[in-house]
């Protein structure tokens, strides 16, 4: 049921409104600001304005600043945050792991096990309930009660990185960013099978016709989203590898959908069949060896390990990374010893 739920939060690219107005012939002059609040719902002028400064207003193609005034047939394209949802946030007092913080960001190192965001079944403990506690010292932001902002969400057993907006001009530039897939992320997995070759994985993710749960890839563009997903082999363990992961798009599950299309589930993924043996020997020993590395990393083998981007305000380059938790690390030397072992039979 955990994993239908997880399902229920959206893709990257819906966490931002895209909207394409085309303006009526008969409209007078008008400053855009003020325009766009009459035809956005919830939206403040400053939300506004600070959307045309990031460069997320684009009228017929280009850029704008507030004071342009539309005119009729004038193509309108915006692209802003989400306002938070009408679920009520509690802060709770989680320890947080935030290697980076100033005041327009902050980068959070999640823990595998941890909801993104409250939702269905999980209205407490999650990423943001421990954020909004974090940030009961900062002041209101206007319309959004305080609340912590978020740009891009990784599943509830995915640890590592993820970036946070701090006010409003931060979660807008932030968002532009994610919505051209300007960021950088790189995620480290380790799969089943001999990858034999760097290599791409493209196509259209959309939920599974045979089961709800999980997100399927197709060729058909009515049935799914468009995305892209770039890997490179980081080390050889024969019936596994570790690979490192680039993203362009972010779709649900899309490295776990992507990795099963190919034929190389990640470990351990229970939603995608990676939580059984799939390559190997049948010996008695092997089996066990195998259950131990499950027991030990108890989640899909996927770890967000490094983030990318151009920050709000000094508009320099920020990257950060994180190393592998223990779980995983753990997971990976049982496979080297094993490999070692094998290699001296």
């Amino acid at each position: 049921m955990a994993d239908d739920l997880e399902l229920q939060e959206p893709d990257e690219q819906d966490l931002f409104e895209h909207l394409r107005i085309v303006v009526d012939n008969g409209q007078a002059l008008l400053r855009i600001d003020k325009f766009l609040m009459n035809r956005i719902e919830n939206a403040s002028r400053n939300r506004i304005q600070h959307a045309i400064t990031a460069g997320t207003v684009l009228v017929n193609g280009q850029q704008i600043k507030a004071s342009y005034k539309v005119k009729p047939s004038d193509v309108i394209s915006v692209v802003l945050p989400h306002p938070p949802r009408d679920t009520e946030i509690y802060p709770e007092d989680i320890p947080l792991d935030i290697p980076y913080e100033d005041d327009d960001l902050l980068i959070v190192n999640k823990s595998a096990g941890m909801v993104v965001h409250p939702g269905y079944n999980n209205y407490t403990g999650t990423l943001v309930n421990a954020l909004a506690h974090h940030f009961s010292s900062f002041p209101q932001l206007p319309g959004n009660d305080g609340r912590p902002g978020l740009v891009h969400r990784i599943d509830k057993d995915t640890s590592g990185l993820l970036v946070i907006g701090k006010n409003e001009w931060a979660l807008t530039y932030l968002a532009k960013q994610f919505f051209d897939h300007s960021i950088s992320r790189k995620y480290i997995a380790l799969v089943w099978g001999d990858v034999l070759q760097d290599g791409s994985i493209t196509g259209y993710i959309g939920r599974s016709a045979k089961d709800r749960k999980v997100m399927a890839v197709y060729d058909d563009p009515d049935k799914g989203k468009w995305s892209v997903t770039h890997y490179h082999v980081l080390e050889r363990f024969g019936y596994v590898t570790l690979i490192e992961c680039q993203l362009e798009t972010g779709r649900t599950h899309q490295i776990r959908a992507h990795l099963q299309s190919i034929s190389h589930p990640l470990f351990n993924d229970a939603v995608y069949g990676g939580n059984r043996i799939l390559k190997g020997t049948v010996f008695s020993k092997y089996r066990q060896f195998v259950d131990n590395c499950f027991a030990l990393l108890p989640r899909q083998a996927l770890h967000a390990q490094s983030l990318g981007f151009i920050h709000p305000t000094s508009k320099k380059k920020m990257e950060f990374s994180t190393p592998l938790p223990d779980d995983f690390r753990l997971c990976l030397e049982k496979w080297r010893a094993y490999t070692s072992w094998k290699e001296l039979e």
